[in-house]
């Protein structure tokens, strides 16, 4: 039986875990077995570059800090290695960066991801990874919304030329006149 030690510590790891899980905006589990040292640090590298957070967990307690969360959907996805990138302002980031690895060293493979505390499986959370960034997303919904109010501009500006033509027509047949 462990001791009140190993238990105390344990119950802080898993409030911890639960306190990450409950404010991350996104979460991407995976499992790294067969990366290399140096491939392992390139991926945490890039991750760290992104303000992603990191780290190597244990299943059984990742699992009790998701079921305090509700996230009961993730207990099938924690056996084997499991690595946890997590993201407390940036949504795509985790998922954008582990898919992009997993593409580069296949024995990098996505289990299951969180967003915004919805579970989601591997190929949804490619599928997040593929979107386009947020600012590419809203300059295009500004352009798809911006394109109505100039066509009605131009139709406003071609009812107006018209009679602007029809009247300067006008006065020169009369100035001829």
């Amino acid at each position: 039986m462990p001791s009140e030690k190993i238990l105390a510590k344990k119950k802080d790891v898993v409030s911890e875990l639960s306190d990450k899980i409950k404010n991350a905006k996104t979460i991407v589990f995976a499992d790294y077995r067969g990366l290399t040292v140096e491939q392992d640090t390139e991926l945490r590298n890039a991750l760290r570059k992104a303000g992603v957070e990191y780290a190597v967990v244990k299943n059984t307690l990742t699992k009790l800090a998701a079921n305090e969360n509700g996230l009961n959907e993730l207990e099938p996805y924690f056996n084997g290695p499991t690595a946890m990138a997590v993201s407390d302002n940036d949504v795509i980031a985790p998922a954008k960066i582990l898919a992009e690895y997993s593409k580069k060293y296949e024995k990098l493979q996505i289990k299951a991801g969180v967003v915004e505390g919805k579970v989601f499986d591997e190929n949804s959370i490619k599928a997040l990874a593929a979107l386009p960034p947020k600012e590419e997303l809203v300059a295009k919904a500004l352009g798809s919304m911006k394109a109505p109010i100039t066509g009605f501009v131009n139709v406003l500006n071609g009812n107006i030329r018209g009679l602007v033509v029809a009247l300067n027509a006008i006065a020169e047949k009369q100035a001829n006149a």
